[in-house]
């Protein structure tokens, strides 16, 4: 599951509040049992994310339509999907050195393997990000890995399933961002 959330770091976080529900798609990492990460400071959902609050942590893995056209016996369609489930209580990170820190941490997560992008900690930008940002940490206290992934077929089946599911999200990812950035 660690996997899962270190390649899909993008995550929905969600709070609940007299009843309605907060959800903001964040980056985050994995580190020692917790995830770290920060917000704008003017978003609603901010102030939900301290004093031990519980929130639930969605990460989305590949995920795609399958066909039973793929296979040589009948099956039905399905729907395989690789996600993460997790709950934890959040606390606030006030020290803006940390908050810098864990800026820094997450960049050298997402610029991973090459590193060709470095955050300085005394980049005067980065000074002024700080002030606009709040810091959180999750303390993970469950989580509960969904994989769906045609497990449940011969060895053959399983291989063309998989491999529909990587051909697809290929193919979805080409194919919504050439339309959006037209």
């Amino acid at each position: 599951m660690i996997n899962v959330i270190e390649t899909y770091p993008l995550a929905m976080v969600i709070s609940v509040k007299d009843n309605t529900p907060f959800i903001t798609h964040l980056p985050l990492i994995y580190k020692d049992g917790q995830l770290i990460g920060h917000l704008d400071k003017n978003n609603p959902q901010a102030n939900l994310l301290d004093n031990n609050a519980e929130v639930t942590v969605i990460f989305n893995g590949p995920q795609s339509y399958i066909s039973p056209s793929i296979f040589k016996k009948g099956h039905l369609p399905t729907w395989n999907y690789v996600a993460v489930h997790v709950k934890g209580k959040v606390s606030e990170i006030e020290n803006p050195e940390l908050i810098k820190w864990s800026l820094i941490e997450m960049t050298q997560h997402l610029e991973a393997p090459d590193h060709k992008y470095q955050l300085d900690i005394n980049d005067p930008k980065l000074e002024q990000f700080v002030n606009y940002v709040k810091g959180f940490k999750i303390t993970i206290t469950d989580w509960e890995g969904k994989f769906k992934l045609s497990k449940d077929k011969n060895h053959e089946d399983f291989e063309r399933a998989k491999t529909a599911l990587i051909t697809s999200n290929r193919t979805q990812i080409d194919t919504i961002l050439n339309t959006l950035f037209q």
